[in-house]
């Protein structure tokens, strides 16, 4: 067979050892040959395409980011986008797709099944909001990251008696702060689950302060106050409809300091999450989803995608990864709400 392969939507540490699995047991165990398509979905919707043996994956195991480029094209906002695809295919002789991605470049792939083009999938976010695995690669190295960067606020904070506010990534869910701020003894944590009440916010605040130390706000990228509580502006969409936001920790470092009077400083760690070397448990789960994906391919299983299940790796259906998100639930945001204050 032929197969190839494509990276979408957000990068992530892991992406690379996807491809050097696909690429080392689909050629040294099956025979099969591969072709890399660049940047998402506008590769194949492009012809854009780079060369994909054993050479190319030598090496790539502990960089973060993807050979292959990335980007959040979305075929199905062209009108002749599936049709583009489809041609690409048959000119290169391509029998199949493994797409990795979230959310949204899975979600893609789900209606290119049911379109009839053959597609494999392996999920990629460091939100971890896929709802039909435990655990995304990606997320694992994203908390890491984060949780070192607050290790190292508390102290700013301590020697300034400061709030040090820390916005990481979550746009619909809040894993990264929740796991993260835990990890990290974050005084409170706000995520896009629950909406937060600012004069609770700056009551622990103020509870933190009595106590002699300096309180740290762990908040999720897509956190939202309660309604009419505060303004938030928005932002323009993206290809794929999502809002691009526009900072809640500005936000909650001028509500704070207007509202209790203590000097508020906001640090936003953004794409600093996504980038360098994974952990060995993302390099570990994305080596095992590239091993049993061109699996999935090599029996046909069209239109599924990989999930770890404690420690198993199985086939689900692709409509099924994507149908809804995978939210912290109340009982977990319960557990944070013990050492808020």
């Amino acid at each position: 067979m032929k197969i190839g392969v494509l990276t979408g939507g957000g990068d992530c540490p892991g992406l690379n050892a996807v491809i050097r699995a696909i690429v080392r047991k689909g050629m040294d165990v099956y025979g099969h040959s591969f072709v890399g398509f660049r940047d998402g979905w506008r590769g194949p919707m492009e012809n854009a395409t780079v060369p994909l043996g054993i050479d190319a994956v030598r090496g790539i195991l502990p960089r973060g980011g993807t050979i292959l480029g990335s980007s959040r094209t979305n075929p199905y906002k062209s009108d002749d986008g599936v049709a583009r695809i489809r041609d690409t295919l048959a000119g290169l002789g391509v029998d199949a797709l493994i797409a990795i991605g979230g959310e949204d470049t899975l979600g893609v792939a789900a209606r290119l099944h049911a379109e009839g083009i053959p597609v494999v999938g392996v999920p990629k976010t460091i939100d971890n909001d896929l709802s039909a695995t435990d655990y995304t690669f990606g997320f694992d190295t994203a908390v890491n990251i984060a949780m070192e960067a607050i290790d190292r606020l508390h102290t700013t904070a301590e020697s300034h008696h400061r709030v040090l506010i820390v916005e990481v990534m979550g746009r619909h869910a809040g894993w990264i702060a929740l796991h993260s701020g835990m990890a990290a003894g974050a005084n409170v944590i706000l995520i896009p689950e629950r909406p937060f009440d600012i004069d609770k916010v700056c009551a622990f605040v103020e509870h933190r302060f009595a106590s002699h130390y300096a309180p740290i706000i762990v908040v999720a990228e897509g956190a939202a106050p309660v309604a009419g509580s505060l303004v938030v502006k928005e932002g323009e969409l993206d290809a794929f409809g999502h809002v691009r936001l526009q900072g809640i920790a500005s936000v909650l470092e001028t509500e704070i300091r207007g509202r209790t009077g203590r000097e508020s400083r906001a640090t936003v760690l953004g794409h600093v999450q996504r980038g360098g070397t994974p952990t060995a448990f993302d390099r570990w789960l994305a080596t095992r989803f590239g091993l049993h994906a061109v699996d999935a391919v090599h029996e046909g299983a069209s239109g599924t995608m990989m999930a770890l299940h404690g420690t198993r790796i199985e086939q689900v259906p692709l409509a099924e990864a994507t149908r809804e998100l995978k939210l912290v639930p109340e009982e977990l945001y319960a557990e944070a709400e013990v050492f808020f204050g």
